[in-house]
C-alpha cells in the first residue's frame, strides 16, 4: 500500500480474539489486519512487534463493523458478513467459513453493514444497515429469520438487553428503538433530538453510538452524549461533549467515549467530563477494552490514521500499532 493509501486510511472496527492475545482491525479500504499483543506488550517488543502479523483483503467495502464469537471472526463489509476462524488466522490461513448476506429488496442494492451484535438468549447475529432494517442471522442453522422494520433512515448502532430480551437500535432518522427480541415489534421509540437537553441541530439528528448497561443507556450522535435510565424511558444526564461522539463504553464508574477530536473522554456518571487523553488520530471511529486476557488488558483505539493507540493504563497512550 502507498503512502497516500496510508495518508488517508480510516481504521473503523476492532475485535480482540478469544484468547485475548490478538486485535483485528478493519479499514476502509476493505483490510482486516491482525496484530500481536503478546508480541506488542512483550518487554523485548520491536518496532516490527507492533505492525500486522498478517493484513488480507476482507470485502470490497470498508469493513465497518468486525466481531467476536467463541472461534470466529466475523466481518461486515459493503452488503455481507464473512467468517473467518480464529484458529485459521492464527496459522495466516485466509479462507472465509462462509459468506451471507441478508435478504434485501432487491439484487441492486448493496447497503453497507454499520453494526452487529451477538445476542446471547438464542445465538442469533442482530445486524443494522442502510437498508433501514434489522436483521437477525440464526448462527445455529445459518439462516436469516427475522427483519425488524421501523427505522425510516441508515441504522447506525445496535445493542442487545439480554435479560430483558430487548434490541435497541439507533439510526441516522434520530430515533433509538427498542424491539421485543421474542415477538420482534418495537415496543419503544426515543427521538432524542425532540429532548431540549440533548437537542444540537446544528450537528442533526442522527444517532451514532449506542450501548446498554442493565438498565441504563448511552447514546448521541447528532444529540449530545447522553445518560438514560431504561425504566423511566428518561435523560439523567448530558454530557457537554463537542463534536459527535461515535462510540461509547461503560468501563467501572467511568463511561469511555470517542468521536470528534483527538482524545479519549473520560466522563463521570453525572455528567461531568473527568479527563480527555490525547491519542494520535484527529478523529475517533473505535475503541475497544480487551477483557478476554488479564495479562493483555488493554484500550486499543482506532480513527483518522493508520495508527491504533494502545492503552496500558487509561491515563496515557503506552504505544500505537500501525497498518
Amino acid at each position: 500500500m502507498g503512502p497516500v493509501e496510508l495518508l488517508h486510511m480510516s481504521v473503523f472496527s476492532q475485535s480482540f480474539s478469544p484468547c485475548g492475545r490478538y486485535l483485528a482491525a478493519g479499514n476502509n479500504y476493505g483490510e482486516i489486519a491482525l496484530f500481536s499483543l503478546s508480541a506488542a506488550l512483550s518487554p523485548e517488543a520491536t518496532r516490527l512487534s507492533q505492525k500486522p502479523v498478517l493484513t488480507f483483503t476482507a470485502h470490497e467495502g470498508p469493513v465497518f463493523s468486525l466481531l467476536s464469537t467463541d472461534c470466529q471472526l466475523l466481518s461486515a463489509g459493503n452488503g455481507e458478513i464473512s467468517a473467518w476462524s480464529w484458529a485459521e488466522l492464527i496459522k495466516k490461513n485466509v479462507k472465509p467459513v462462509w459468506t451471507k448476506r441478508p435478504n434485501y429488496k432487491s439484487s441492486l442494492e448493496i447497503p453497507e453493514i454499520n453494526a452487529m451484535v451477538i445476542n446471547p438468549r438464542d445465538n442469533s447475529l442482530v445486524i443494522g444497515g442502510g437498508d433501514n432494517n434489522i436483521h437477525i442471522l440464526d448462527l445455529e442453522n445459518g439462516v436469516f429469520k427475522a427483519v425488524l422494520q421501523g427505522h425510516s433512515d441508515y441504522v447506525h448502532c445496535v445493542s442487545v438487553r439480554e435479560r430483558e430480551a430487548e434490541i435497541l437500535s439507533g439510526g441516522e432518522d434520530g430515533a433509538v428503538r427498542m424491539w421485543d427480541s421474542r415477538t420482534n415489534q418495537c415496543v419503544h421509540c426515543i427521538e432524542l433530538y425532540k429532548y431540549e437537553s440533548c437537542a444540537r441541530p446544528q450537528y442533526g439528528k442522527w444517532i451514532s453510538c449506542l450501548t446498554t448497561d442493565s438498565d441504563w443507556m448511552l447514546c448521541g450522535g447528532g444529540p449530545s452524549l447522553s445518560l438514560w435510565h431504561l425504566r423511566s424511558l428518561s435523560p439523567t444526564s448530558v454530557f457537554p461533549l463537542k463534536g459527535c461522539q461515535r462510540q461509547a463504553t461503560f468501563h467501572q464508574d467511568l463511561i469511555l467515549t470517542v468521536g470528534e477530536g483527538p482524545f479519549v473522554s473520560h466522563c463521570l456518571l453525572g455528567g461531568d467530563i473527568k479527563a480527555q487523553i490525547p491519542c494520535t488520530p484527529q478523529s475517533l471511529n473505535t475503541l475497544q477494552l480487551n477483557t478476554n486476557s488479564t495479562e493483555h488488558r488493554v484500550l486499543t483505539v482506532g480513527g483518522s490514521s493508520n495508527r491504533i493507540d494502545v492503552f496500558t493504563n487509561l491515563s496515557y497512550r503506552a504505544f500505537s500499532l500501525s497498518f
